[in-house]
């Protein structure tokens, strides 16, 4: 487990209960093998992550909230506060001018535990700039990030969502995914916090929602808005680095998951299923693609994705990866990042039913 010190490296202690560990795996195990894989998968996360360490239900998955623009004295702490009181979490995307002018407030990031990105230095039109410039704008706002909170960002935001190749190969340089969002909340554009809080509702499993640090708006939504997920079961994450979506975040509970796919694997259908491999629009780059695979016909499977001439498996979301075979995690469709080998043809894959 990692901790934030906050100046004090001495190793908790800690306390050992037999209920939640067992609850959470066994009743996931028993409940799937009698009645069925959604059964166990339900049973299983609600039971583990209830009695096992997080009160939170994460059966429907991650989301991202995002922040850009921070840190303002006006409206971070009321951010940092509102996702404090949920216990959730979010990423921010501060500008570097903006970081290095407010150190204290992008420590409170930090200690927050939310996940801090790169927005650039003064949020210009990357794409209309030289490599030079925009190595500068990156660099400068990834060496002021460290110097204020003492971490280094491994995803960026690039401002408006402007994207080309110079933009992709010096991110890609400095160890940054480029992340862009699947929900815009439109708080940039006076949009009404009742708007906002509706934007959120069509988040699913593993999207992000772009919102900003400084709208009054924004902050009077979020309330709300971590409200609306908690009742569809959805959980706050972090992004991966690898994939560009939401993700548990690192040190997150496992009672949860597993109970769940305990439940699921074991409790699953016998019958047959078919897979079909799709390319994920815009997310293609120089060395890799992301193909999303839709299962049909049975709600526990395993799939084997079939990597042509050149490529391999990067990482993968939704499901449980061992080599190039995934099995079911509770959704119908999982996602895969492959190295292309100069070859952007989509892997077949092969489906069978559990």
């Amino acid at each position: 487990m990692t901790y934030y010190s906050g100046g004090n490296n001495t190793v908790p202690s800690a306390s050992c209960t037999a209920a939640g560990g067992n609850t959470g795996g066994n009743t996931g195990g028993n409940t799937g093998g009698n009645t069925g894989g959604n059964t166990g998968g339900n049973t299983g996360g609600n039971t583990g992550g209830n009695t096992g360490g997080s009160t939170q239900n994460c059966s429907a998955g991650y989301v991202g909230l995002t922040f850009d623009d921070g840190p303002n004295s006006g409206t971070t702490n009321q951010i940092i506060s509102a996702l404090k009181a949920a216990n959730a979490t979010a990423t921010v995307f501060p500008t570097g001018q903006n970081a290095q002018n407010n150190a204290s407030l992008m420590q409170a990031y930090k200690n927050a535990g939310l996940q801090i990105g790169n927005h650039s230095w003064d949020h210009p039109h990357l794409v209309n700039m030289s490599q030079s410039d925009v190595q500068s704008q990156l660099s400068r706002t990834q060496q002021a990030i460290q110097n204020t909170a003492g971490v280094t960002p491994t995803v960026f935001r690039p401002p408006y969502g402007e994207v080309n190749g110079t933009v992709n190969s010096v991110a890609s340089g400095l160890g940054l995914r480029v992340v862009t969002w699947d929900v815009d909340s439109n708080d940039w554009n006076n949009a009404s916090s009742s708007s906002i809080r509706s934007a959120a509702q069509r988040l699913t499993n593993g999207q992000t929602m772009l919102m900003h640090d400084w709208p009054a708006a924004t902050v009077q939504a979020l309330p709300g808005i971590l409200q609306d997920l908690q009742s569809r079961n959805l959980c706050t994450g972090h992004i991966s680095a690898s994939t560009g979506r939401a993700v548990a975040p690192a040190g997150g509970s496992t009672g949860g998951n597993t109970g769940g796919n305990t439940g699921g694997n074991t409790g699953g259908s016998t019958g047959s299923c078919t897979v079909t491999g799709t390319a994920v629009a815009g997310e293609s780059w120089g060395d890799r693609f992301n193909v999303t695979y839709t299962v049909s016909g049975a709600s526990n499977w395993s799939v084997s994705v079939n990597p042509g001439s050149g490529q391999s498996v990067q990482s993968s979301w939704n499901a449980t990866r061992s080599g190039n075979t995934f099995t079911s995690a509770g959704n119908n469709s999982f996602g895969v990042t492959f190295y292309s080998g100069g070859n952007n043809t989509v892997p077949s894959a092969t489906c069978t039913a559990r």
